[in-house]
């Protein structure tokens, strides 16, 4: 059981949604897409879905050409940020409406209800209508209602953004599991970097449309293929500064910062490339002896209780350092910073990625 979009472009009006856009995804597989607002990932996920049609390009379900074939015709459950339920039915019989359809015996339809309700902490209130709900209840419910159809293609379209800290963080490490058990394909869209990883899977990310990057979450964040894969997956924004590779050293404009190109880098062609290294990289305190040591001024520390964010600028650089505990630093203060080459991200000019840690040598 595979899905496989093949060339698939969106237009409405004269504005493209998705361009030239090539994904396969295959059965028993959780996939994120992850991207900011306006990506494309909603109206990527109704072209899966077949709510809407490709302006040119074809999809294709275990082999099947499916691109005309409408939603009802097809086994897809999807679920919304702005959730929708049957405002006159129960709790119960929103979750059972796509079994009872789909002619399922009773005693399957009962257990699968009892099953997602008791996960989503639903169990009290299966006798509640929508409206003497909650918006995180009823969010619960239209995605108990998807989770317990079992459909081939499960989409959840941010599923978790109404509901509070400790619920989101339970569902994340239980829809893996549960998606495993049920097999078939679940796609997730969200705009957060940390969720995909609290995920897993696969990752596709997307700007403008087109899909960036896609493979194992892990080896994406690690090893971003350009510069805005790198940006669409770090969150804060991803450090970067432009250098000159020269003579054996990697240096900045004003020559504020000179960095050995050693080892791997050094068979890497003379020319223009952006270093890139995440905010949890950009160190207040040493963190090894390859460490360089820098100064910058605050410009802003926003302290989120266990850590804090820590707004700095160097040589016209505004960079963000992700430091553990509390850091009540006033702005202007003068503050050493630390790099460590180890961890960088190194792109050339077109902004492909060149070099990254581990393994170093551009292909």
């Amino acid at each position: 059981m595979t899905l496989e979009l093949r060339n698939v472009t969106r237009q409405v009006g004269g504005q493209i949604h998705i361009r030239d856009l090539s994904l396969t995804l295959e059965h028993g597989t959780l996939n994120v897409l992850l991207g900011p607002t306006l990506s494309g990932k909603t109206t990527l996920m109704r072209l899966m879905a077949g709510l809407d049609q490709p302006t040119t390009g074809r999809v294709f379900w275990d082999g099947a050409d499916v691109t005309g074939v409408p939603v009802r015709k097809r086994s897809v459950a999807m679920v919304y940020q702005q959730f929708i339920n049957y405002p006159t039915l129960s709790v119960y019989e929103n979750i059972a409406s796509p079994m009872r359809v789909a002619g399922q015996p009773k005693e399957e339809i009962d257990r699968r209800v009892r099953e997602v309700a008791e996960l989503l902490k639903l169990t009290p209130l299966l006798q509640r209508t929508p409206l003497e709900l909650s918006g995180g209840q009823q969010q619960r419910t239209a995605l108990a209602r998807a989770l317990a159809k079992r459909a081939g293609l499960l989409l959840l379209d941010e599923p978790l953004a109404n509901l509070d800290y400790k619920l989101r963080e339970e569902l994340r490490q239980e829809l893996p599991r549960i998606f495993a058990a049920t097999g078939g394909i679940l796609v997730y869209a969200t705009t957060e970097p940390l969720e995909a990883l609290l995920l897993g899977g696969s990752t596709a990310t997307l700007a403008e449309g087109r899909v960036t990057q896609f493979g194992r979450t892990i080896d994406v964040y690690r090893r971003p293929n350009s510069l805005e894969t790198a940006r669409i997956f770090s969150d804060p924004p991803i450090n970067t500064l432009a250098v000159q590779k020269s003579a054996g050293l990697f240096s900045s404009a004003a020559g504020h910062l000179k960095l050995p190109a050693s080892g791997s880098w050094a068979s890497l062609p003379d020319g223009a490339y952006v270093v890139g290294f995440r905010p949890d990289h950009l160190y207040l305190a040493k963190p090894g002896p390859d460490a360089i040591a820098i100064s910058g001024k605050v410009a802003i520390a926003e302290i989120t209780g266990s850590e804090s964010f820590v707004h700095v600028d160097f040589a016209g650089e505004r960079w963000v350092a992700l430091a553990h505990g509390v850091h009540d630093l006033p702005i202007g203060q003068p503050v050493p910073l630390y790099l460590d080459p180890n961890r960088f991200l190194l792109f050339n000019a077109s902004g492909a990625l060149a070099a990254a840690p581990g393994a170093r040598a551009a292909a």
